[in-house]
């Protein structure tokens, strides 16, 4: 009884093996040329029959290949992938050149494609700690209370 369903779950198991070689399908569409932002615009489909799901990279890289650009132009974001599998949807940004996607891209997707740089700033709790600790004082100790806590008291 065991073996047959542990047979069962590996049936299971194999159905979403990662098929890398399986054919996907990309539809645009509500595509806009955005000549404000200097981009192309468009909610992409993608059809993924026999794979859980596809790389935002894989997919970058095939719509520059399909739109004749490079591939670091490309920004996919927002996808969602329909209950049963085997479609997501989501959003594609194409950018004209380098200059208007650090202008109007968020900090974060331009961070995410290795445009910018993250910045390392401590975390909101310690932000939050150092500035009510800093609150009990008054000139220039406000700036020692400012500092990291001393450890071992």
């Amino acid at each position: 009884m065991s073996n047959r369903r542990n047979r069962a779950r590996s049936a299971v198991g194999r159905r979403w093996m990662a098929d890398n070689a399986a054919p996907v399908t990309l539809r645009a569409r509500k595509f806009i040329t955005n000549r404000l932002l200097a981009r192309r615009q468009f909610v992409l489909d993608v059809l993924h029959p026999s794979r859980p799901n596809v790389p935002k990279a894989e997919l970058a890289e095939k719509l520059a290949t399909m739109y004749k650009t490079e591939k670091t132009r490309v920004v996919c974001f927002g996808f969602r992938t329909q209950f049963g599998g085997g479609r997501s949807t989501g959003f594609a940004l194409i950018y004209d050149d380098e200059a208007s996607q650090k202008r109007f891209e968020p900090k974060h997707r331009l961070v995410q494609s290795g445009l910018e740089t993250k910045v390392d700033k401590p975390s909101r709790k310690l932000r939050h700690e150092r500035k009510n600790r800093a609150k009990k004082f008054r000139g220039t100790k406000k700036t020692k209370a400012a500092e990291p806590a001393k450890k071992g008291k």
